[in-house]
């Protein structure tokens, strides 16, 4: 199951990517035509093949403009995504110096495959989570939250960056970022179509619709249908860019550390705790686990844990421990920073380890007689 063995599941994968990019396109134009068709139908008194046939000329004519428009779209997000993340996220970019211990565990495994090394960057939150972004070799960049870093041991920090590392190695990232932005498009003229509709925009022109008949009404009619489906299908094929990619990263993590324990013990970890608030769903589908749920799995834009872990069970021979619960001491903020000796929570405390009015009473009066004197 190894992502970088499986060179051909990789290039399916690859191929299918294009092909739902391609389909993202596709439904601009379905858009376009959807506009195309409501414009006409509150502008001619016609019949309905009329109407369609007018809405197809216009996307014809259209065409051109609508491509220009999203592959503009597209290079501006080319440019200036991982800006607009940061923003969002708050992540800033740490050197060696900063992150010794994440900077030389990703430094490792990219030395070990002769990977070029992306930007690393932690994002200050207490959730448990990480994700990879960038288009090309000089704009990848790792994420990291200040959560995981604190609660993952290195074995297991290791793995969550070769998931992510496997990510921009099979192209994921890149696809992922274009399918967001294409999608984003469609989401925004639709969101638009809606509450202009809703909202006054068209309320002038029902009455005009009523006079010319049915003809107008039932285009219109169609093309809030077209607009509900290129919607849910842009929606749809966002979850299928993430969903069966997770399983290759997470082998190919396996690959490159050669611990699938790890792996496992870090899904554990990471399960259920991997909420950023404020963050949109398009950037926790990037995430390493997206714990924002659907209807059911179908429409999660993860494998669950336990499906992923299973097939680390099965193919990298890995042992699953069930879910996990983070240790005592990085849960429990309220503890007592006294109740943990020199040695560590579970070292048995002396008295010299107690406070010093405790101290005085546990030390025989005889002995402090003979230590001052007379």
């Amino acid at each position: 199951m190894a992502a970088y063995g499986l060179y051909s599941h990789i290039q399916s994968n690859r191929r299918r990517s294009i092909a739902l990019l391609v389909g993202l396109f596709f439904l601009v134009y379905l858009m376009v035509y959807a506009g195309a068709l409501v414009a006409e139908s509150l502008s001619v008194d016609a019949d309905l093949n009329t109407l369609m046939q007018r809405a197809l000329s216009d996307l014809v004519g259209a065409a051109p403009i609508a491509t220009v428009g999203t592959a503009l779209w597209v290079v501006i997000a080319y440019f200036f995504h991982q800006n607009m993340i940061d923003a969002v996220t708050g992540g800033r970019k740490v050197t060696r110096a900063e992150q010794p211990r994440l900077y030389n565990l990703l430094e490792n495994l990219c030395i070990s495959r002769g990977i070029t090394m992306p930007k690393l960057k932690v994002m200050e939150s207490d959730a448990l989570n990480a994700f990879a972004t960038g288009m090309n070799e000089k704009q990848y960049s790792i994420t990291v939250t200040s959560g995981l870093i604190d609660r993952l041991d290195d074995g297991e920090i290791e793995s969550v960056l070769g998931h992510e590392l496997t990510h921009i190695r099979n192209g994921d990232v890149r696809m992922m970022v274009i399918a967001v932005i294409i999608a984003g498009v469609i989401s925004f003229f639709a969101e638009l179509f809606f509450r202009l509709w809703f909202y006054g925009g068209f309320r002038s022109s029902r009455s005009s619709d009523d006079r010319r008949g049915g003809g107008a009404g039932l285009a219109i009619l169609i093309a809030v249908v077209l607009i509900v489906v290129a919607y849910l299908l842009s929606f749809i094929i966002r979850l299928a860019l993430s969903r069966s990619r997770e399983f290759l990263a997470d082998a190919g993590s396996v690959e490159l550390t050669k611990n699938p324990d790890a792996m496992i013990s870090a899904l554990r970890k990471i399960e259920g705790r991997g909420e950023l608030p404020g963050t949109p769903s398009a950037l926790m589908e990037m995430c390493v686990d997206n714990p924002r749920q659907g209807f059911g799995e179908l429409f999660d834009t993860h494998p669950s844990v336990e499906s992923r872990v299973a097939a680390l069970v099965k193919f990298a021979g890995g042992h699953d421990p069930g879910p996990l619960a983070l240790p005592p001491q990085q849960e429990a903020a309220t503890q007592e920073p006294e109740a943990a000796g020199p040695w560590g929570a579970s070292a048995e405390r002396g008295p010299w380890d107690a406070p010093a009015e405790e101290r005085a009473k546990e030390i025989p009066a005889a002995a402090i007689d003979k230590s001052t004197g007379p």
